[in-house]
């Protein structure tokens, strides 16, 4: 699966390479066919991995972009600038919720902002989707500014069992 943006391609990971990335990163210096820029390995390895997504990805066989998320490659200079995806397919209730990050040489450049619209349109594209969710740390941050460029509204704060108080962040589908 592929998402293009004016200067962004997503593509959906598949798990034998994020596990390359995560277990060899010598070996690893290529994600969905193109050249890794540094800190991507860190997205994989970070102690903020959810351990029950570690094991879904080790036995995983094929690219599931709900579970395993997309490859950001930056157009312009064909290389991974980062990671974007959900936390699971569409609950019955019709939310997903999503994550995404860019390696700090690329930060600043509104690339972020980007990820989070296609994940959203992405999102809002799937029958049943109805509200798209976001978890950020509980201050003002570049994470903050992004989804307030992006349409959400901070509903709220909530404990998140693996990341502790967190703010809610929702937009509805319009």
């Amino acid at each position: 699966m592929l998402i293009e943006t004016k200067r962004l391609r997503l593509i959906a990971n598949h798990p034998a390479e994020l596990r390359a990335v995560k277990t060899d990163p010598v070996a690893s210096a290529r994600l969905a066919g193109v050249r890794l820029v540094e800190g991507m390995r860190d997205f994989l390895v970070s102690p903020e991995v959810s351990p029950e997504w570690l094991a879904k990805l080790e036995a995983a066989e094929t690219p599931d972009p709900w579970t395993y998320g997309f490859a950001v490659v930056h157009v312009q200079d064909q290389v991974v600038i980062g990671m974007g995806g959900y936390k699971g397919p569409p609950g019955v209730d019709g939310m997903v919720e999503i994550a995404y990050g860019i390696v700090p040489a690329y930060e600043g450049s509104g690339y972020a902002t980007e990820v989070a619209e296609a994940l959203v349109a992405h999102a809002f594209s799937t029958d049943g989707v109805r509200l798209v969710r976001v978890h950020t740390l509980p201050t003002a941050n570049a994470s903050t500014r992004v989804l307030q460029k992006c349409g959400f509204t901070r509903v709220g704060e909530v404990v998140d069992p693996e990341d502790g108080p967190v703010w809610r962040w929702e937009r509805a589908r319009p």
